[in-house]
């Protein structure tokens, strides 16, 4: 069982390969937002049906606004790192389970082509009533997302074509703060 209960099923690499066309039907300029998380503190997650975004907490309650950063971890939280964003059928993917998506350690989940070509650095969403901006932080796996999803899912991700396609998911900043709920618009605005 792991943080949620949950037997952990990690698919192989050549399974989670097979879902790629799946998650390339993601929805180019407006998909929904799916699921909404908030990490109140280390291993911690509540899901949310509506949260709050504001251009200085990021996810109101989140521990983004608490969290260090820098080669020591002693520096204040990167702005470029305020908000994660996942792609809702990757996390589905690698969570096997609805009950699993969460641990990814996301805070928006949504069904929409998160890739470099398609929402690169600059690139503003409307998700909710809230505006936010794509940054070029990079968005990897780390060691966590591999325990909890298994090393071929961690390679998955970090692949050419995961990279590409920003499967692990892509950093952003809130730009005008808002109310976000399951089942609002996640749309690119052009």
């Amino acid at each position: 069982m792991d943080d949620v209960g949950v037997a952990a099923v990690h698919l192989g690499l050549a399974a989670l390969e097979d879902g790629l066309d799946e998650i390339r039907r993601s929805p180019a300029d407006r998909g929904l937002v799916e699921l909404i998380v908030r990490r109140p503190a280390v291993e911690e997650r509540e899901v949310l049906a509506e949260a709050t975004l504001d251009q200085t907490a990021g996810l109101v309650g989140d521990d983004w606004v608490w969290k260090p950063t820098g080669p020591k971890k002693d520096g204040p939280p990167d702005p470029g790192a305020q908000l994660t964003l996942m792609n809702a059928r990757v996390a589905s993917l690698v969570a096997g389970d609805p009950e699993r998506r969460a641990l990814a350690g996301d805070q928006l989940y949504v069904d929409l082509d998160l890739s470099v070509r398609n929402v690169p650095p600059g690139t503003r969403l409307r998700v909710g009533s809230a505006l936010i901006e794509v940054t070029a932080v990079p968005h990897r796996g780390c060691g966590k997302f591999t325990a909890r999803f298994g090393v071929d899912a961690m390679k998955f991700v970090n692949s050419k074509v995961g990279r590409e396609l920003n499967l692990r998911g892509i950093n952003a900043r809130v730009v005008d703060g808002g109310t976000v709920r399951v089942g609002d618009l996640a749309e690119k605005l052009l």
